[in-house]
């Protein structure tokens, strides 16, 4: 009697181990969220207090869902803290810029711009152009740039500088 009882707890505690693994295995591709790095970092002054910054960066959507971009801001963090924020450049308005000001060199890839897909286990290079009420001496100053991307369901996936 008492060993039909142990064994019947080691199946019954086996069935409920393989039935948590499993569950575990079917979900582990099931996050939403972006990683990624700032690859190359380009700024240049457009007067005397104001600034443009572009940032070359590489996003991977790690998991099985495809995510959809609701919005896009760059963050100016500087050395004590203090965080700014800019008004980013629309696609058009950003090939007129790379025109205008030869600085900031060659565009070398699309600007990640609302309502772009990241399909699940791929990665983009992507750029995203920004403009700063700030000197470019006070930008070159700073501690790291913040990429922001929101998710439409209100996820909001953050890639630093350094």
């Amino acid at each position: 009697m008492k060993n039909q009882f142990w064994m019947a707890c080691g199946i019954g505690l086996a069935c409920v181990g393989l039935v948590v693994t499993g569950i575990l295995i079917m979900q582990r591709g099931a996050r939403v969220g972006l990683t990624g790095s700032i690859l190359k970092v380009r700024t240049a002054p457009l007067d005397d207090n104001s600034s443009v910054v572009v940032l070359d960066f590489r996003v991977n959507n790690p998991g099985n869902v495809l995510f959809m971009v609701r919005g896009l801001s760059i963050v100016m963090e500087e050395k004590d803290g203090k965080q700014y924020d800019s008004q980013t450049v629309a696609e058009m308005d950003a090939k007129r810029l790379f025109e205008a000001i030869p600085l900031l060199g060659p565009k070398f890839t699309d600007t990640l711009v609302e309502r772009d897909k990241i399909p699940g286990h791929t990665f983009q290079d992507r750029m995203v152009s920004a403009r700063f009420n700030a000197p470019e001496s006070r930008l070159e100053a700073r501690k790291r740039f913040l990429l922001r991307i929101e998710e439409v369901d209100g996820l909001v996936s953050e890639i630093s500088e350094r």
